[in-house]
């Protein structure tokens, strides 16, 4: 009767025991087992059998890229400046039983290894150096972290200079620099724009010049044209009347009347001088002559 009582217990606890024994584990990460004590093997992604009693999971590693923000450290440039600067280093597992069984405190080693690689960098670099050569820093101790944890079975990714904190005098000094070489350049900026403003109106000012003297010329141009054109105008009439009066053939009588008409305007000109002919006489009866001439043709 007993028995039958715990056969059913026994074959649940049994059922349970044998669950106990399979072992899933997840993606991106390792077991590590141990068989009496010893190390036997590292269990991937999967399902997994572990012998009772003997097999033993000691740890379970995440093989995922991991985040490590240490606190500042004091180091001191070469010039003898104290700052405070903090670390971010991102590493990962490359092997699970060298990080395991090689360091007994890994992420303590990296911070200890990287505060010493800090001081010993920064040593060496003055102050205007460590504020403008973060890559070079950080390079530097990459290649150095990445060669010491090689041995542990960790691979560092990348390293970040957070924060660089230098004193508060420091600080007040490079903000005072700051702004005086910002004052500069804005005098600079203000000085080249005045430059500016002054050539663009010396160059309105010659252009305007030159467009006013290249009116001026060309108003006198086109006057002197008018008149030569005028000029030419008269000349060319006082030809035509020329040939005219030359075609006709006039008489004696005809050109002695113009020779009066001509006279008639020199003494009606603005001349306060009149030079009369000497063969006045002669004129006159030559007057007469045209007056008989006029009379026989009005009869």
């Amino acid at each position: 009767m007993l028995f039958k009582i715990l056969l059913p217990i026994l074959i649940v606890l049994a059922i349970i025991w044998a669950a106990t024994c399979f072992v899933v584990v997840p993606q991106a990460h390792t077991y590590l087992v141990e068989r009496l004590g010893a190390y036997l093997t590292s269990w991937g992604p999967g399902l997994h059998f572990r012998a009772p009693i003997i097999d033993r999971v000691i740890r379970k590693i995440s093989l995922k890229e991991q985040v490590s923000d240490f606190e500042p450290q004091a180091v001191i440039t070469k010039d003898n400046v104290t700052m405070s600067i903090d670390t971010v280093v991102y590493w990962k597992v490359l092997d699970s039983e060298k990080f395991t069984y090689n360091i007994e405190r890994p992420i303590a080693a990296i911070e200890n290894l990287t505060s010493t690689t800090l001081r010993n960098l920064i040593g060496d670099l003055t102050l205007d150096q460590t504020l403008t050569s973060r890559d070079v820093v950080n390079a530097k101790m990459l290649e150095v972290l990445d060669e010491a944890t090689n041995g542990w079975g960790i691979d560092i990714t990348r390293v970040e200079l957070q924060n660089i904190t230098p004193p508060t005098s420091i600080r007040e000094s490079m903000e005072k620099q700051m702004k005086a070489e910002r004052d500069k350049r804005a005098l600079i900026l203000e000085a080249e724009g005045k430059k500016q403003a002054a050539i663009t109106e010396a160059e309105g000012e010659k252009e305007s010049a030159i467009l006013r003297a290249e009116a001026v010329k060309e108003k006198r141009i086109r006057e002197a044209e008018g008149e030569a054109q005028a000029l030419l105008a008269v000349q060319k009439a006082n030809a035509d009347a020329m040939k005219l009066l030359t075609e006709a053939n006039p008489s004696e009588k005809v050109l002695t009347l113009k020779s009066l008409e001509a006279l008639k305007d020199v003494a009606n000109g603005q001349s306060t001088k009149l030079i009369i002919p000497s063969n006045l006489q002669d004129l006159a009866g030559t007057v007469a002559s045209v007056k008989e001439l006029i009379s026989s043709d009005k009869e």
